[in-house]
């Protein structure tokens, strides 16, 4: 049987796009690398959005990125139910391309954080979280200045009503996220996005804090191979 094939995207500005492909090929699959300028997604099976500063950060983080030619055939595959990761900047592209809702603002203090993180997994209904249990804590690492996840009151409701809250901080609140929220999924639960980095805690040869990130990987391409 041959491996699943997930998609990782390169925007000018993205940092861990050879990261990710690392832990998509560490955990078994096929990394697919997919430019921002080409408006095919070649057939993958899920997508990973990697974490950087694509187009700079300028106007909004991930605000021009949401424009780009690849999105054009990311976004309606998404909503039709393609697996999608992002995580810290692809995060910030998600809500930006109205697949998640609310919107990742300056952290709380105005400072730029780098750290490992504790994080609690509050869903397992995704195909990136399966492998996990509920409740489950993890720590990863996490490096961001606009991490501070908002919305609206109504909006802050329903996800917390509609179970769409898959990760919270836990151990201290680092960048001031409503109701400490780390990570959301839509409605469907195939589009997740988080502003910690699991494709840098797949290994003990990084140095990682954890391999806790490999379960996310894990979790995609079970999933894949039991469609």
């Amino acid at each position: 049987m041959s491996a699943a094939r997930v998609g990782v995207v390169t925007f000018p500005g993205t940092l861990d796009d050879q990261d990710a492909a690392r832990a998509v090929r560490h955990a078994g699959g096929e990394a697919v690398p997919l430019w921002h300028a080409d408006p095919d997604l070649k057939g993958v099976d899920a997508v990973f959005l990697p974490g950087g500063f694509s187009y700079g950060d300028y106007l909004r983080c991930g605000a021009i990125s949401r424009f780009a030619p690849l999105m054009e055939e990311l976004i309606p595959a998404a909503r039709a139910g393609l697996p999608v990761l992002g995580t810290c900047n692809g995060f910030q592209i998600l809500c930006e391309a109205h697949l998640l809702p609310g919107a990742l603002m300056r952290n709380a203090g105005l400072h730029y954080i780098c750290r490992d993180q504790g994080i609690r997994v509050e869903s397992t209904a995704t195909p990136w979280t399966s492998d996990f249990t509920e409740g489950q804590e993890i720590v990863l690492p996490i490096k961001h200045g606009e991490g501070r996840y908002v919305a609206d009151q109504e909006t802050l409701s329903a996800i917390e009503a509609n179970g769409q809250v898959v990760f919270r901080y836990v151990g201290g609140n680092p960048n001031g996220s409503l109701n400490d929220i780390a990570g959301i999924r839509n409605e469907a639960g195939n589009i997740v996005g988080l502003m910690p980095h699991p494709e840098h805690a797949v290994e003990d040869l990084t140095g990682a804090p954890s391999t806790d990130g490999r379960g996310f990987f894990t979790s995609v391409l079970k999933k894949l191979v039991n469609l």
